[in-house]
């Protein structure tokens, strides 16, 4: 290899990454007064132009099916033309491999402020028992930390990301620091008489949308485009939120579309800089600094770690303990529709609010195991209204009602009298569940790539099957009737494939010890000190909750931690 272009200025830190990880590290070194480079493999983020919001289909000529009706053949864009997605599954010249056996599909964000851009922003603190899950039936690992541990700073996240939410009291679902939520919607306050009958809590939803103005940031205008991103910065992300702000202190540089091929230690324990690659003149790089951070999301920071070999470190940094890439795990995912003739000729109403429901049902059986055939538990999302028509939204109709008259009347009669629910659901960690590097493959920059394995657990099939048992009951108690499959390419298996979630937690679990774990408490690597890892690699378990809120919290625990350190010579 030619001599590779190496950088004069040592930073206080690089951060690798800038989803919610990289974002909140970002902000929080830069507000101590600390030097930072922040490298993401994408470009850079410009809202006004990636974000289609208030664009209707008649604004194009395609009409939302893209450009050769790419959508129509499966080329389109990940959910649609109109979402903010910088990505997908498939990257042209940035493949994975799967083993012989396995499912694993791996959604990969290229665009600075990753999948924090478009994500859902369900925003959901993990309970006490969460942390302490071996502890309480014998499964999978317990957290080196406690709820009262990270409790201080999903206050500070949610004060400063802001959060909608209520106080309710349920143990499962540990109240924060709300912004008042909106009101339901019409089919809403149906699903929750239905679930009231079957005593499941169904309760404001928790998300980070802002309905007051804070840091400069305009209260939610409930256009409900949420998954178009949104150019007045009222649902979270951490481009407009984290980085965009700390760009304006000058403490930090941005170096976009650098694909990070390893972390660089010097021989004595340590890490000193990373090795990038440019994409735009595909020219390896290197970058300096006295701490590396990675954030580049669960499986991708794994990959950087495995490549990053020396003499110190043969089977990867960090990894004495071979356990960086184990233990993977996705959200247990299955969803059903179902159609309610009682909302059948309803006048029509606005019903997007903040792009999303605005209920949502916490588990509610945490209590009673003993009479359960699985482990855990899930949360249930729900879906209805009167979404904005676009392409394929009538698929099928000329089939089920004929041409003409008919097939109008029939549309016009069903628009928004369906209804959906989603289980989110906890996988328990397992050891044919992992990703490692493969020996054969590289990527179009010449790095060796991810080769997935992965499996399901009779735990999480059970835990589907009692899903699709409780969202008939709903359903049914509504007086409607089942439908069929929310996603049936994703779960027509009986549960979604692994991956398609886009939960993906684990592969550098903190623990204890180096021999048990690859993090401490604090998400710093065991050996060696001037490392961290903020996204969701450093789970341990994997709840019945959506990732990001603990990987903020997190990430600031890990800042403030790192920081104090570094001023006392310990990093």
């Amino acid at each position: 290899m030619a001599q590779i272009p190496n950088s004069q200025e040592v930073y206080d830190v690089i951060v690798v990454g800038s989803g919610a990880g990289g974002g909140t590290a970002t902000r929080v070194l830069t507000s101590k007064g600390m030097k930072v480079a922040l490298l993401e493999a994408g470009p850079m983020l410009d809202p006004f132009k990636e974000f289609l919001e208030h664009k209707m289909p008649a604004d194009y000529d395609h009409r939302g099916a893209e450009e050769g009706g790419a959508s129509y053949f499966g080329k389109g864009k990940p959910f649609g033309f109109f979402s903010t997605t910088s990505g997908g599954w498939q990257l042209e010249g940035e493949p994975y491999t799967v083993g012989e056996g396995s499912k694993f599909e791996w959604f990969r964000s290229r665009i600075v402020g990753g999948r924090t851009n478009h994500y859902g922003r369900m925003s959901f603190r993990f309970s006490d028992f969460d942390f302490k899950p071996y502890t309480r039936d014998g499964l999978g690992f317990d957290w080196p930390i406690s709820y009262e541990d990270i409790s201080p700073y999903y206050d500070k996240a949610e004060e400063f990301i802001g959060v909608c939410g209520s106080i309710e009291g349920i143990r499962s679902a540990p109240d924060g620091k709300f912004h008042t939520p909106p009101p339901p919607k019409v089919h809403e306050t149906l699903i929750k008489k239905s679930c009231d009958k079957l005593g499941i809590p169904c309760i404001p939803n928790r998300r980070a949308v802002i309905t007051k103005s804070i840091n400069g940031r305009a209260p939610c205008h409930y256009c409900g485009q949420c998954g178009r991103g949104c150019q007045t910065a009222s649902a979270y992300s951490s481009s407009q939120v984290e980085i965009f702000p700390a760009m304006k202190t000058g403490l930090v540089k941005v170096f976009d579309n650098a694909m990070v091929r390893e972390v660089l230690s010097n021989g004595n324990g340590k890490v000193n800089g990373v090795l990038y690659v440019d994409k735009r003149t595909r020219e390896h790089r290197v970058i300096r600094g006295k701490a590396v951070i990675l954030a580049a999301s669960a499986c991708e920071s794994a990959r950087i770690l495995l490549n990053s070999k020396s003499k110190e470190f043969p089977n990867g940094l960090a990894n004495g303990s071979g356990l960086v890439g184990r233990y993977l795990m996705d959200t247990v995912g299955f969803g059903l529709s179902g159609y309610v003739p009682a909302l059948e000729g309803m006048p029509h109403y606005d019903t997007e609010g903040y792009g999303g429901a605005h209920l949502y049902m916490p588990w509610w059986d945490w209590e009673k195991h003993n009479k359960l055939d699985f482990p855990r538990g899930y949360h249930i999302e729900i879906g209805g209204g009167y979404g904005m028509p676009g392409v394929g939204s009538y698929h099928g109709a000329a089939r089920t009602y004929g041409y003409g008259k008919d097939m109008k009347q029939n549309i016009r009669q069903r628009y928004g009298a369906a209804v959906g629910f989603s289980g989110r659901g906890e996988m328990i960690p397992n050891a044919l569940s992992y990703t490692e590097i493969d020996p054969t493959v590289v990527d179009q920059w010449g790095i060796p790539v991810l080769k997935f394995h992965f499996k399901w657990s009779d735990h999480e099939w059970r835990q589907a099957r009692h899903m699709e048992r409780t969202f008939t009951q709903i359903i049914e108690g509504m007086g409607g009737k089942v439908l069929g499959l929310n996603n049936a390419q994703r779960e027509s298996g009986g549960i979604s494939v692994p991956g398609t979630i886009i939960h993906e937690v684990g592969t550098v679990k903190m623990g204890l010890n180096a021999k048990n774990s690859v993090l401490n408490g604090f998400t710093q690597a065991h050996e060696v000190k001037n490392l961290f890892v903020v996204d969701g690699g450093s789970f341990v378990s994997n709840p019945d909750k959506n990732p990001t809120l603990t990987i903020n919290a997190l990430s600031w625990r890990a800042c403030d931690y790192l920081s104090e350190e570094m001023r006392k010579g310990n990093v």
